[in-house]
Formats: C-alpha cells, structure tokens, sequence
C-alpha cells in the first residue's frame, strides 16, 4: 500500500491534495463534503483587508453619529448584541469547523499592507485555525513607487503578523517580482513557514457596450501549472521553506509533478469548482494507482526528483528551455 502522507506547516496531513479558497468553503457543509472527499486539507476562502476595514469604519460611524447630543442620542447607538459583521462569521466558522472536522482548517487573509486588519489573524488562531495563509495580493499602479518600496511592504506585513501568532503563517506570493528567487528567500527570512505559489491576478475586462471596466474571473487550466512548477523545481533545496504549488492543479498528475519539483502539498480549486468535491476521491485514487504501477512507495519518495537539483538537465529549467521551445516549432506544411 502507497503512503500518501506529507508534512506541511507542521501538520500531518494524510494526502497533498489540498483544497484552496474558493467558494466550496465558504460553509461548513462545504467544508465537509471536501473532507468526505478525501482532501488533506482545506483553505478557507478569504477574509479581505477592505471587507474588515470598511466594517470597522462604519461601526466606528454608528458609534460616534449623534454622540454630542443630549442623553436620548444613546438610543441612536446600533444593538450591539444583533450588530452582525461578516468578519465575526468568518471567526465563527472556524470555530464550528475545527470542532466538526478532523482535517487542518488553514484560515485565509488576503490584504497587503501593515495595518489594524492584522489583528485578525490574531482572532482566527485564537477561533482553532491551524494555519493562516496570507494572500498578498497587490497592484502597485503608483509610477512613483519603486520595486524596493513594494517589497518592503509585503515582508514589513509578514513580519507584524509572524510576531503576532504561534500557529504556521504560509505566505500566497505574486510571480512578478523582477527577482522571485530573492523575494522567496526574504520572506523566509522575515518569518513565512511556507511559500505558496502563485497568487493568480485577476483581469479585468472591457464593457465596449457601456464603456466600463468589469471584472472578469476564468477558472485555471492545467497550462497554468508550468509557471508555478518551474519556480518551485528551481527553488526547492536551496530556499528552506516548505512549498505549496497552486494553479492549474486538475489530475493526479499535476499533483505527481508537484511533488516532483519538490512542493509538499498541491493545491486544487478550479477543478473542484468545475467537477464538484467528488472529483478529488478520483484524483487520490488515480494517485494511488500511478504510484503503485510505478511502484513508488511513498510522496516523500518521489518529492524533488525532478528539482533542479536533481535533474539530469539543470539549464532545463532556466534561458536554454526558451531557446529550445522557440526551436522546436516547425510551421504546418500545406500541399501545394
């Protein structure tokens, strides 16, 4: 029998596959039909710098609108016992689903800057999360603002949290920082557990019809693992952090590559959201079969093996794979 087992965070998970934040947790019957299906973990999805700072502006209203007038303006305060906040809820699901589960909860914080909004990190650890991942998810759109400047806000926003938990912090990254090997090691440095690539941006799209901007969200595709694979091959054993790759993860077999550029948990949701939670008992399962077939006996077996590392080519994964794509492509010959 194949061992599944991987180590990530600290925790012991029975399988890599891991459920990343998308809709499919935004409950706790999400959540347990993802853990009946098998996953070794789920990411919660996302609670946002904005939604807690515009929440925390608006009580703040209510609390000091009408508080100069006479003794009656007290009855102009908000019921704080029904006063509902959707970042209350979010603490409250954790709570509800570390005691219903029996599989990490990995609470989900995307923001970007060093501000009061961290210290709900604070609050989801104290609700049982195992692990917070933070989602640094920033456009930086001011010419004014250098590629230093930008990255010292990423690693001053991990630092303040870092020094604030006791459980695993993994830190969501972008892929384009002019050095990702560099700003890897750095955030290691400043207190990331694990590093979880890549953060995908969203693109908006052009309304030609009423000239507006709109947003536009297409789920993955299994092309989009490259550039995460890539990094992690080329990183593992020379950044000491535990990896997690996510985008593009569809099959048992993205989740094999993942484990041989050296990640310790692939992470699913667009094939989750495409094929329903059913479809991760048919990845392990198809996971297990490969690995019997080609009798590997355990992840930890096959984790790495095809790093840079490791492989018979290490210019493979760097300036001569360029070279040696555009080379490859012969154009179709038509008859005449």
């Amino acid at each position: 029998m194949t061992d599944l087992s991987t180590r990530y965070l600290g925790l012991d998970l029975s399988n890599p596959l891991v459920a990343s934040a998308s809709p499919l947790s935004n409950s706790l019957d999400g959540m347990r039909r993802l853990e009946d299906a098998g996953v070794g973990a789920i990411v919660m999805f996302s609670l946002f710098e904005e939604q807690i700072i515009r929440e925390s502006q608006a009580l703040d209203h209510y609390l000091s609108y009408g508080s100069e007038s006479y003794g009656e303006a007290l009855t102009y305060l908000p019921d704080l016992a029904s006063y509902h906040m959707g970042t209350e809820s979010y603490i409250d699901l954790i709570q509800k689903a570390r005691k219903a589960l029996n599989i990490p909860v990995i609470a989900s914080l995307n923001g970007v800057t060093s501000g009061g909004w961290i210290e709900y990190a604070v609050h989801m650890q104290d609700a049982g999360a195992s692990a917070i991942e933070l989602n640094l998810y920033y456009v930086a759109t001011d010419p004014g603002q250098s590629g230093p400047d930008v990255e010292q806000q990423y690693l001053d926003t991990v630092r303040n949290i870092r020094s604030r938990l006791r459980i695993p912090v993994a830190v969501k990254l972008s892929p384009h920082f002019s050095s990702t090997a560099h700003m890897a090691q750095r955030l290691v440095d400043a207190g990331a557990d694990a590093l979880v690539m890549f953060n995908r941006f969203y693109q908006p799209d052009f309304d030609l019809t009423n000239l507006s901007v709109v947003p536009s969200l297409a789920l993955s595709t299994e092309e989009d693992l490259r550039l995460p694979l890539r990094w992690v091959a080329i990183l593992h054993g020379r950044v000491n952090t535990d990896f997690a790759i996510t985008s593009g993860v569809h099959s048992h077999l993205g989740v094999i590559k993942c484990m041989m550029a050296g990640a310790k948990v692939a992470m699913m949701a667009s094939a989750l959201l495409k094929n329903g939670t059913e479809h991760a008992k048919r990845v392990l399962s198809d996971l297990n079969a490969w690995m019997e077939e080609f009798e590997y006996e355990s992840i930890t077996q096959m984790r790495g093996s095809m790093s840079q590392q490791n492989v018979a080519d290490p210019a493979a994964f760097e300036r001569a794979n360029y070279t040696r794509i555009l080379q490859s492509w012969k154009p179709a010959l038509t008859g005449s």
